[in-house]
């Protein structure tokens, strides 16, 4: 099939434009700012902890390092000032009531050195060993026993270890840490996804609209509210859409109106033509032309009414095409094979779905011709494909360069082989484009590795009339 009208290929409306595989972390506007604000986000939390514990460290150090010595020296005092048979009673009291133990320091005693990993005794070490002496000693561990040991003589050669929970000195833990910055980046993440869907969800929808009025159908007036820059952007599509709808409504008044008109003379001069006494060959000639300015007007007429909304109907297209086949097997210019499914059914009106598959069919025979044949034969498929109706046409010609295909279905778009023709008007595979849009299908052609064209036409499947 060369037609008359051979197509551009159509994209459906949901058939994205191929383009070079890319991530999907990148291709999407919203993971793509999620994923800056969240890492900005974690850098910056790091960055902070760390000058927090970095400013912190030396301050901690001394204030805890003062408590400690607080500490030392009130137990200290209160020992040596206690009645010798009274301290064990004393000792209890601290080990209970203030987590206070006392162990007298032996030199058996194993200790464990503050190692570099021990930010805090390392820090506090300098500051009790100024206020009570270099022979201080600070462990993290006493005879396989974890605390906070300090030593501290009591009288002369007369030294003792006074240990503390770890929970007294050590402040906040690792994990307590870890957890607290864990809930910091969930929230700062939850934030930097609503960030992003602020930013991306005007140019998501402005998008879609764009996809919508590409594949011919008036999409909803986008809010020309929020900020400045999408509100201007939103306005302005809007009135593109507005401009571009009053146009195509104009162009098609005109269409019908210049359509309509030229059906009057055309009759008149038909009527002259059968009282005239011309020679019959003449007379013929004349009356085969107007018959295609007829038709030529017709096609006009009904490509301008298209884009009128109609109501549709249930109609059930398997019997519809059987219909359909035997009537055209009875023309001499085609031969046409049929696999129909049954019960497959699309909501549509009877009348459209009959002129698209006789837009198609007349094409085939004028322009699809098999070579060395005086014929077109068409090969028509009818089957569901998942939530779609598809109904297939495939002739034998010699089909239609692939360069070609992409304004084919354009309207007033004619082959080359097709225009020293006079019966054609570029409009026979626009009116099938413009009939499947207008019951939400979508129309694409194909060339067959063999030679022909394909033109295949997808509606959404009604229920089926099949009990």
């Amino acid at each position: 099939m060369t037609n008359d009208t051979y197509p551009v290929q159509e994209q459906a409306p949901d058939q994205e434009i191929p383009v070079s595989p890319v991530p999907w972390w990148k291709s999407s506007l919203f993971w793509r700012t999620f994923f800056l604000v969240g890492i900005l986000l974690v850098i910056s939390m790091g960055a902070w902890i760390y000058s927090f514990r970095l400013e912190q460290r030396g301050t901690r150090a001394r204030a805890v390092a003062e408590q400690v010595v607080s500490l030392v020296t009130i137990t200290r005092a209160a020992l040596v000032h206690s009645e010798p048979e009274s301290r064990r009673e004393l000792l209890f009291d601290l080990a209970s009531n203030e987590g206070i133990r006392i162990y007298p320091l032996e030199p058996t005693d194993q200790i464990e050195p503050v190692t570099n990993g021990d930010e805090l005794m390392q820090g506090m070490l300098p500051y009790m060993r100024q206020k009570m002496g270099d022979d201080t000693i600070l462990s993290p561990r006493v005879n396989d026993m974890p605390g906070f040991w300090v030593s501290f003589d009591l009288e002369e050669d007369d030294a003792y270890w006074l240990r503390l929970d770890n929970g007294r000195v050590r402040g906040i833990s690792g994990l307590r840490w870890l957890g607290w910055g864990g809930i910091v980046l969930l929230l700062s993440l939850l934030g930097a996804g609503f960030i992003s869907r602020l930013l991306s969800e005007p140019l998501a929808r402005l998008a879609y609209a764009a996809r919508q009025m590409a594949s011919g159908k008036s999409p909803e007036p986008l809010p020309e509210k929020g900020v400045t820059e999408i509100r201007d952007a939103n306005h302005s599509f809007n009135q593109m859409v507005r401009d571009l709808e009053r146009v195509d409504s104009d162009r098609t008044e005109i269409l019908a109106g210049i359509s309509h008109d030229l059906r009057t003379p055309l009759t008149r001069m038909r009527l002259e033509l059968e009282m005239s006494s011309l020679p019959e060959e003449s007379l013929e000639g004349m009356q085969a032309d107007i018959s295609q300015m007829d038709a030529i007007v017709g096609q006009f007429l009904d490509y301008a009414r298209l884009g009128a909304h109609v109501s549709s109907e249930t109609v059930d297209v398997s019997s519809l095409l059987h219909m359909i086949v035997e009537e055209a097997r009875r023309r001499p210019g085609l031969a046409v094979s049929a696999e129909i499914g049954e019960g497959l059914s699309i909501s549509a009106r009877e009348i459209d779905i009959r002129r698209l598959v006789n837009n198609v069919l007349t094409n085939a025979e004028r322009y699809g011709k098999t070579p060395g044949k005086d014929l077109a034969e068409v090969d028509m498929v009818c089957r569901r494909e998942g939530d779609e109706v598809a109904i297939v046409f495939s002739d034998r010609g010699i089909g239609v360069p692939d360069e070609d295909l992409e304004r084919m279905l354009r309207p007033f778009t004619r082959m080359d082989n097709a225009r020293g023709q006079a019966n054609g008007s570029g409009l026979g595979l626009a009116i099938v484009s413009r009939i499947a849009q207008r019951y939400r299908g979508h129309v694409r052609l194909a060339n067959r590795p063999d030679g022909g064209l394909v033109v295949s036409v997808w509606f959404p499947a009604a229920k089926s009339t099949k009990k």
